[in-house]
């Protein structure tokens, strides 16, 4: 039996236009469509002969061995991601699948990551250039670490004068861990640092808000923002009819 090909996409932001076109174009030859069902919604439309597997958000070991099961049997699998597959997304659950795995026909099988833009990059586009100098994204979630290592990246990114991209800031489970960073990086930063909340940004609904440290709250954010806090050098400007540009400037100056 041929291998099969199991192709991890990214979809981007979830604007039909902000796709790759290789991305498109691997979910049009997929056989079977595998995801969080959200994400299958934002990929579609699908053709009656594509079959569709959907599964819960908190399933991605289990859906990545889905996966290498379909495309072991010879199946053109496409695993689907929100923005980009290898940043707190699927790719990296479908290599860990792959290394527990010691099924000679999972390895076999034709593995490849199409990259997506990602929700930093869709809400730093929005704003402007706020990801204009050196940063780092870090995940408020502790389902998969424990809160004490977030604090200490944050404490060191903070202290290296990072701008930061905070991933899956709050949800139910989660209430209070946004405001417990925001209170480190206000060791570190002036209140007046731009901060940029991103919604849903490339969907519809998309919302986008200027603020600044001093003021964000939890109560400004969900699951579905991104949160980018700026440097010592980010900047705030006016923008043509409403609103604001932020953007870090490229040069850093010598302390």
């Amino acid at each position: 039996m041929a291998a099969g090909r199991l192709a991890v996409v990214g979809l981007g932001p979830g604007s039909p236009g902000l796709m790759a076109p290789d991305a498109r174009a691997e979910l049009d030859r997929a056989q079977d469509i595998v995801g969080y069902a959200t994400y299958v919604q934002l990929a579609g439309a699908f053709r009656p002969d594509q079959t569709l597997h959907v599964s819960d958000n908190r399933e991605e070991l289990d859906r990545a061995r889905h996966a290498f099961a379909l495309a072991a049997s010879g199946r053109h699998v496409a695993v689907v991601s929100s923005g980009d597959p290898g940043v707190f997304a699927m790719a990296a659950a479908v290599l860990e699948a792959l290394e527990q795995s010691d099924d000679p026909a999972w390895h076999a099988v034709d593995l490849v990551v199409l990259p997506g833009i990602s929700a930093a990059q869709a809400a730093a586009a929005r704003a402007g250039a706020p990801l204009g100098h050196d940063f780092c994204t870090i995940s408020l979630s502790d389902n998969l670490k424990p809160w004490a290592v977030i604090e200490r990246r944050l404490d060191a990114a903070a202290g290296a004068d990072f701008v930061l991209a905070l991933y899956n800031p709050v949800s139910r489970a989660r209430p209070w861990q946004l405001d417990s960073a925001l209170s480190l990086l206000r060791r570190h930063r002036d209140a007046a640092t731009p901060v940029v909340l991103g919604r849903d940004i490339g969907r519809p609904g998309e919302t986008l808000t200027v603020t600044t440290l001093g003021a964000v709250t939890a109560a400004m954010v969900d699951m579905r923002t991104v949160v980018i806090v700026g440097s010592s050098e980010t900047r705030v400007l006016p923008r043509s009819g409403h609103g604001a540009w932020v953007y870090t400037p490229r040069r850093y100056p010598e302390r």
